[in-house]
């Protein structure tokens, strides 16, 4: 059994979290440039096992795609062709971002640490991962 990788897609950074290989607890990876994306997941693919990833999908509240739907559907569609071998599939990340800004509230994390990006990003990731894998259930 392979991990499952995860993955918060933005315009300049993205967050990444990943489960361990029995797939029982998701924790956060890393945040990269997102420029540096799809080198960094294929050399962490050669070191890692991964069975898939899951990405998630940008909308607004409303259902209604956001305006960085189109980013991540191009960034889908390469990584589909470099490596149909590691499936890629979109799950809804409407309110990660404030569900992450409240576990950094939650966890007593200074205001200085909150205003992160990049820790939002991968804590996003990971709420993205566990709920991708409640779904399973």
């Amino acid at each position: 059994m392979g991990r499952i990788l995860s993955i918060d897609y933005g315009r300049k950074r993205t967050g990444l979290a990943v489960t361990d290989p029995l797939q029982i607890i998701a924790g956060g990876l890393a945040t990269v440039s997102t420029s540096e994306l799809f080198e960094w997941l294929q050399a962490y693919l050669q070191r890692e096992q991964v069975e898939r990833i899951v990405i998630g999908e940008p909308r607004q509240p409303n259902g209604q795609p956001s305006e960085n739907l189109q980013r991540v559907q191009q960034f889908v569609n390469r990584w589909r062709k470099a490596h149909p071998e590691v499936p890629i599939d979109y799950y809804d990340e409407r309110f990660t971002s404030v569900l992450a800004h409240q576990a950094m509230l939650d966890s007593g994390l200074r205001k200085k640490a909150r205003q992160d990006k990049a820790l939002v990003d991968e804590i996003s990731a990971t709420i993205i991962l566990e709920d991708y894998m409640r779904s399973r259930k």
